[in-house]
């Protein structure tokens, strides 16, 4: 995988603090976001090259193991531990064989061996190099909530690569899935890392939605509360008759059953569709409404 210089990507020195890597990511993530550049696969591609970068420089151990390790800093933890391995295994020769040919019994060449087994050139002396998968990728993918309501497919450009994924229906905001062996190359002929897609899901409906459920808020005038009577209710995909019972009360809920989203990855299993009456008292009466209002009134009290 080539190396992707992070720093340069958010157009930081390698010095910089973190209240100024915090800075920089802040002004290129709105200049590239894709709310202010709809359409634009060139600046998809740099606002999610910009989250990979802040990703890693913002977290101090990442940023590290980035420094020292490059293109490999996700490996850091392995290379450690075979390193050490090697070391041990080279003290153990040296001090009960009197030296090692692979190091002529000078440990001075021990960095030059990693460095030739870290760096693609095979290794020697011990054994094989080890293999290590690829880094994993991450990217964002903005997308509006009436379009996973079916499964559909989208190509996303990801590392100047486009890569053909189907989206599946249902899924959530925040929601991240895994496309395996779409990463970067394995180290030592190791596996391809992963890519991790997480979903910016955009509410384009007036529902609320709560997993595979949709909430609607319905006015409702006093006259069919209090009378009862029929009224049409527009849902996600389709216009509903409902009959009203006399004597509705505000706040009333009531269920419209297979009426909801779609559950993930089913794309024929539907959540509930619930609706909130929201009685209106009315306003700017007539006099003939006011008295008549006034009538009721009495009969009422009497």
């Amino acid at each position: 995988m080539a190396f992707i210089d992070y720093y340069k990507t958010l157009g930081v020195d390698k010095t910089a603090t973190e209240k100024e890597i915090k800075k920089a990511y802040r002004k290129l993530a709105r200049k590239y976001h894709p709310d202010v550049n709809p359409n634009d696969p060139e600046a998809q591609r740099k606002f999610q090259e910009v989250n990979e970068a802040n990703e890693v420089l913002s977290n101090p151990e990442n940023r590290k193991k980035y420094d020292q390790y490059g293109k490999d800093w996700k490996h850091a933890d392995d290379i450690e531990r075979a390193k050490k391995q090697q070391q041990d295994q080279y003290q153990y020769q040296h001090a009960n064989q009197g030296g090692f040919e692979g190091f002529g019994g000078d440990p001075s060449g021990y960095s030059d061996f990693f460095e030739s087994m870290f760096g693609g050139g095979g290794g020697s002396g011990f054994g094989r190099s080890p293999k290590f998968k690829g880094q994993d990728f991450n990217a964002s993918l903005q997308i509006n909530l009436t379009d996973v309501y079916t499964s559909q497919k989208q190509t996303l450009t990801v590392n100047g690569k486009n890569i053909r994924l189907t989206i599946p229906a249902g899924v959530e905001d925040g929601q991240t899935i895994k496309i395996k062996g779409y990463g970067g190359e394995g180290v030592g002929g190791g596996p391809k890392g992963d890519l991790y897609i997480t979903f910016n899901v955009l509410n384009n409906t007036k529902f609320k939605r709560d997993k595979s459920d949709l909430h609607h808020t319905v006015v409702l005038d006093l006259y069919t509360a209090v009378l009862g009577g029929e009224i049409t209710v527009e849902t996600l995909n389709s216009k509903v008759k409902l009959k009203v019972k006399p004597g509705t009360q505000n706040g009333t809920k009531v269920k419209l059953k297979g009426k909801g989203f779609t559950k993930y990855k089913q794309d024929n299993s539907y959540g509930d569709f619930y609706i909130t009456y929201n009685v209106e008292i009315p306003k700017n009466l007539t006099e003939k409404e006011r008295e008549l209002f006034t009538q009721l009134s009495k009969i009422k009290a009497s």
